[in-house]
């Protein structure tokens, strides 16, 4: 079995049923009976994000307990809130302004410098060779990305996949993230899937893109052009990602749309 060497080796005694992603493999544990979970990855872009989340050193972040090559134990963030229920409550501003807050935590400076991150211009490989296939809102889209990535500012370490449902309820220890993808770049960029997220009724419902970019301007204190400049560019990666794989994007349209419109408006 994939987890009875750590098992072993890190005295864990298994606490449910194991989990698996299309990147990862997870197992609830405990360790000196104390919850926790052990994740062994299969993709570089997790084991980035792992070292990342322990230079976070819990700091915003799930607590990395002990790593080693692709498996890593990490604190078990298992409270009753969740971010997306909070939106269908009827706060949404409150989500936007926790997940806000959460942000500030994992890009303020810190003593050490961090792991290898992969910079944001690598991370936007696909989007102009899609672009060049597919032009419209694509070419929109990777006009914006390159302008953006030519005048960086606010460089930081970016968690890249920050929205609502990978910042989970943490307790005592406040909301904390989890599965970053560990990039490097514009703190801006940060943001946009907040835009997009807990789901498509609620990103695409009447006014709140409009509403929540204007929120997350004045509580995260960003240029609102540059935000959206920036969710207008990830739009067309998301897009170019989908394309590659034979499926529709629709949500990447329908938020490329917002993006570009609210942008003439700007």
């Amino acid at each position: 079995m994939i987890f009875d060497r750590y098992l072993a080796g890190w005295s864990l005694i298994p606490d449910g049923e194991s989990i698996d992603t299309p990147t990862s493999r997870l197992l609830p544990v405990r360790r000196d009976g104390v919850p926790a979970m052990l994740k062994i990855v299969r993709e570089e872009e997790e084991q980035r994000g792992g070292r990342l989340m322990a230079w976070w050193d819990g700091d915003g972040a799930a607590q990395v307990l002990v790593a080693d090559g692709p498996a890593v134990l990490l604190e078990r963030v298992a409270g009753a809130r969740s971010l997306a229920a909070l939106v269908a409550a009827g706060q949404d501003d409150e989500a936007t302004a926790i997940l806000c807050r959460v942000a500030a935590r994992l890009h303020r400076p810190r003593p050490a410098p961090p792991p290898p991150l992969m910079p944001l211009d690598q991370w936007f490989a696909a989007l102009a060779p899609a672009a060049r296939s597919h032009g419209g809102l694509l070419a929109e889209a990777d006009a914006a990305a390159r302008a953006l990535l030519a005048t960086p500012r606010d460089v930081v370490a970016l968690h890249g996949d920050l929205h609502h449902g990978n910042v989970l309820d943490g307790g005592s220890r406040g909301w904390l993230a989890i599965d970053p993808k560990g990039l490097l770049g514009e703190r801006a960029f940060d943001f946009v899937n907040i835009l997009r997220n807990p789901d498509a009724a609620t990103a695409l419902g009447r006014g709140r893109f409009e509403r929540q970019a204007a929120v997350l301007a004045d509580a995260a204190a960003l240029d609102r052009r540059r935000l959206l400049q920036w969710t207008l560019a990830f739009a067309g990666l998301s897009a170019a990602w989908h394309l590659a794989d034979g499926a529709w994007p629709e949500l990447d349209s329908a938020i490329a749309d917002l993006a570009a419109a609210t942008l003439k408006s700007c």
